[in-house]
């Protein structure tokens, strides 16, 4: 089997995506997107009012569309929203087009680091804007971690680390599972 060059980052709503995403991109000299600041950006609203002109199946479309489209990017490190490996066509696709990334994290990582700006992440973070965000996160959790696992061909516990130490075994992991499905250093020199 072997993959393009891409690296795709799957997880929980806070699992840190975005933020390693960003630093991966740099260390590995690619370009980073993501997909939930595409989806904003494109549409000149937050994920939160999507949600609520649409519903979460109309976001779930548009997410899917999105996920879609920047997976075929060659070389690219993407961070995808927590809940786009919901659908099978997605989760299928990020398996054949790239390394797919899924950054663990502890109920109680997810919880503190979503509790941060509570407006901001509501505007996000729909799914998450109501009282008790532990009980939605643990649900969430349960439903979807047999999907990123499926999904997965790394898996990585996100907060177990300082953040130097941290990239420096992703980087590990992403070289080593490059080097097992056969994927160039460069893919754009074939």
């Amino acid at each position: 089997m072997s993959l393009s060059n891409n690296v795709f980052l799957i997880g929980m709503p806070g699992a840190g995506k975005t933020t390693v995403g960003r630093m991966l991109a740099n260390a590995l000299g690619q370009p980073f997107v993501d997909s939930d600041e595409e989806i904003v950006r494109r549409n000149g609203v937050p994920i939160s009012a999507i949600f609520e002109i649409e519903g979460e199946a109309g976001f779930r479309e548009r997410e899917a569309a999105i996920v879609d489209e920047l997976s075929r990017i060659e070389d690219v490190v993407l961070a995808t929203g927590g809940g786009a490996i919901l659908r099978e066509d997605t989760r299928r696709a990020l398996r054949s087009r790239g390394l797919v990334v899924y950054l663990r994290t502890s109920i109680d990582t997810l919880e503190s680091r979503t509790r941060k700006k509570r407006g901001a992440m509501a505007n996000k973070r729909p799914l998450l804007a109501g009282e008790n965000r532990r009980a939605m996160l643990e649900a969430l959790l349960t439903h979807r971690e047999p999907l990123y696992m499926e999904a997965a061909h790394i898996v990585i516990e996100s907060a177990t680390m300082h953040r130097e130490r941290f990239l420096q075994t992703l980087l590990e992991a992403v070289i080593q599972a490059r080097q097992q499905f056969g994927v160039a250093e460069q893919s754009h020199s074939n």
